[in-house]
Parts: structure tokens; sequence; C-alpha cells
């Protein structure tokens, strides 16, 4: 079988210095490069935090995100990649946190399974963060 490992996940927005500036400020991520998708027509960044990178599209004459995109509950009843998820070490800690910084907090889960949370990004994207539990 072939070896590979994770490289990126990818969202795209309306506006690549909002979304940056978001990804930055919010989750701690830097600009690692900016460059221009001919074939796309995208203006797009790729942000970086440790070994995790997340690459923003801005693509010219792009559609809003649909309504049932940006609700988890009504995301998942269509068919197609649905988010990335994070795993944080203590989910109440980074809810506070995400609260101070004026995240837009979608979804909370605290099930027998697990815990974790959804964000929407500036652009109404979904992002999970996992708290795992010891099972």
């Amino acid at each position: 079988m072939a070896d590979f490992t994770f490289h990126h996940g990818g969202v795209s927005v309306p506006n690549l210095d909002d979304a940056i500036d978001w990804y930055e400020r919010v989750l701690g991520f830097t600009l690692e490069k900016r460059f221009y998708i001919e074939a796309a027509r995208s203006h797009t960044a790729m942000v970086r935090k440790g070994p995790l990178r997340f690459e923003i599209f801005e693509v010219e004459g792009a559609a809003p995100l649909p309504e049932d995109r940006r609700h988890v509950p009504r995301d998942v009843q269509t068919h197609g990649n649905k988010h990335v998820a994070f795993r944080v070490d203590n989910l109440d800690e980074f809810l506070t946190e995400m609260k101070q910084k004026g995240a837009d907090i979608a979804f909370v889960v605290r099930e027998s399974f697990g815990k974790g949370c959804f964000l929407r990004d500036c652009a109404g994207n979904l992002i999970e963060f996992v708290e795992e539990s010891g099972v």
C-alpha cells in the first residue's frame, strides 16, 4: 500500500485578506505564502500552524456558501466533503478562548462518545475541534 501523510485542508472565501487575518487572529496560523492559480482564477494563500497547513482560496466570481452548509446537522445531510477537524487538549479552555476572541461557535457536542465543537470562519466555513476521550 502506498504511504502518505496529511498535507493540508482548504476553504473558499469571499475575501482572502479577511480570511488570512481571521485564521491568524483567532486560530494562530501564520501566512506561509500567497500565490495566484491561473486555471482556477484564484488568489490563494497557504497558512500554517506548526505542521498544519490550510489553503485559502478567493476565486473570482465564486458563489457564496449555501445557508445549509453553515449548520452542522443540515450540512451532513448533503453528500460531499464536510469539514476539517483539529484536536484540542481541553475543549472547555478552547471554547473560553474562542469566546474571548469573538469566534462564531456554531455547534457544541458533549456526548458519551466524545466532545467537540464547530466554529464558523469569517466566511461561514465549518471547522471542527475535538477533545479526544480515553475511550
